[in-house]
């Protein structure tokens, strides 16, 4: 067999072990938390909202040349921006000032002599932030934290409220995007239940009740 399809299946068996891995602050939360796989499909999905939104706004200069915000560069930086994770771990906040992860030598060793030699170099993009579609998914990182967090609030969970004064805030003022601020605010007074209450037979089909 060819030794880089070699690679690339075991790359995917790597990137689907992390379906197992729950995200590091379950040891706070307890429960079930998002794996780091869930994670990363709704940061990518997040970071796509946050995108269309700044469209709206002013265009800003990005990675592409005309000036316009590159959406598949967002995706791509979204949805690989925790795999390596399946290598160094996911940490909390109060485990990463103990612990100093090797995240760029994990990057290069997971991702060499395969079909994705090309994202250490997207990753390193990411990190440096020195465009505004790292920015994005940086913003949907953060936010995606909060809706997690959201959501435990909405199922009773008492910690989401000691987290308002502290690390939230901090959170809040370091978003990149005016369009990341917008929609962190109106998520914060969301109701987490809406979206199927609003959309159930009572509302769709005519005489359901009957």
């Amino acid at each position: 067999m060819n030794p880089q399809l070699n690679r690339d299946i075991e790359l995917l068996f790597e990137i689907s072990s992390l379906r197992h891995m729950p995200r590091a602050w379950v040891q706070q939360l307890g429960g079930r938390p998002a794996t780091v796989l869930d994670h990363s499909v709704r940061v990518m999905l997040i970071s796509l909202v946050l995108a269309r939104m700044e469209k709206i706004n002013p265009i800003r200069k990005s990675a592409t040349s005309n000036g316009e915000i590159n959406e598949e560069l967002i995706i791509k930086m979204a949805l690989f921006h925790d795999l390596a994770e399946s290598r160094t771990s996911d940490h909390a906040y109060m485990q990463k000032v103990y612990v100093e992860i090797k995240e760029e030598l994990a990057v290069s060793d997971m991702y060499a002599k395969t079909q994705f030699s090309d994202i250490p170099a997207l990753l390193k993009k990411y990190e440096d932030r020195d465009c505004i579609e790292a920015k994005i998914v940086r913003d949907a990182d953060n936010i995606d934290v909060d809706l997690e967090i959201k959501e435990y609030e909405n199922m009773g969970h008492k910690l989401p409220a000691k987290w308002k004064s502290t690390s939230r805030k901090i959170v809040q003022k370091s978003l990149y995007t005016k369009s990341a601020k917008v929609l962190l605010e109106k998520l914060l007074k969301s109701d987490p239940d809406s979206w199927h209450l609003k959309a159930n037979k009572y509302y769709k089909i005519k005489n359901a009740a009957k």
